[in-house]
């Protein structure tokens, strides 16, 4: 059974009604996310595809408790991330929630096991760094500094990072996007073992099409809505990938 399918008749892990969040440019208002509906469950891979404008990292952002909706509801389990507080969202993004971005945000004096280790120091329930990076595949670069490892080594870094603190949710913002497709594919490989493995909720937003196949679910979105979702019957292996 692919990782989620079991978790499917739980109720979600995050539930969104009627989502909108809007930016005022001067007298012009943007609609960035135009009343989304969305229900995530406990352990599956979700890959949210849409162009650049689509609303996807707004949506991803909202998620992660890193922004607020305009109007609409979203909860994670029982928190209503719609109406809390700064200090409520810092603790939810510190006990639940880990991030990917495209860009890295090493720590550049740090090595690839101390760059883990800043955030498993501050986790109640953490990893060891080595085990986190010994699961991305880098045990061998454990005591390397960002500038000794490549592009997607780093990612990989930077996942071993996202995932040491054993988060419920690990949410993705472009992670390939900086990187070539035999490159990328290693890092969605890192991504997907995390999942299976752990068990963590995984979002990654992507506009690769190529990506898609990897995901229990594939949801499209378009000028801030939701204009497609489908699920795969098997998750593609990331190796089988190109793009």
């Amino acid at each position: 059974m692919e990782p989620g399918t079991a978790a499917m008749a739980e109720p979600p892990v995050f539930h969104t009604r009627g989502l909108t969040k809007t930016y005022d440019q001067g007298e012009i208002q943007v609609f960035a996310l135009r009343g989304v509906d969305l229900d995530l469950y406990r352990g599956e891979l979700v890959v949210m595809l849409g162009a650049s404008g689509s609303g996807k990292s707004t949506l991803l952002n909202i998620l992660g408790g890193l922004d607020v909706p305009t109007s609409g509801e979203v909860r994670y389990r029982d928190i209503d991330l719609s109406a809390a507080g700064d200090r409520e969202l810092t603790r939810y993004r510190r006990e639940h929630v880990g991030f990917v971005f495209q860009f890295y945000n090493l720590i550049p004096s740090l090595t690839a096991r101390e760059n883990v280790a800043a955030v498993t120091e501050i986790a109640s329930d953490p990893m060891l760094p080595e085990e986190a990076l010994e699961l991305v595949g880098l045990k061998a670069r454990i005591d390397h500094f960002p500038a000794q490892l490549s592009g997607g080594e780093q990612q990989r870094v930077a996942i071993a990072r996202a995932i040491a603190k054993r988060p419920e949710v690990l949410l993705c913002d472009e992670p390939t996007g900086a990187l070539d497709s035999a490159t990328g594919v290693l890092v969605l490989e890192a991504l997907e073992k995390a999942n299976r493995e752990t068990g963590t909720t995984t979002v990654i937003i992507t506009h690769n099409a190529s990506i898609a196949g990897m995901g229990d679910r594939v949801i499209t979105l378009s000028d801030g809505n939701i204009s497609g979702e489908r699920r795969n019957d098997q998750r593609q292996d990331p190796r089988t990938l190109s793009w």
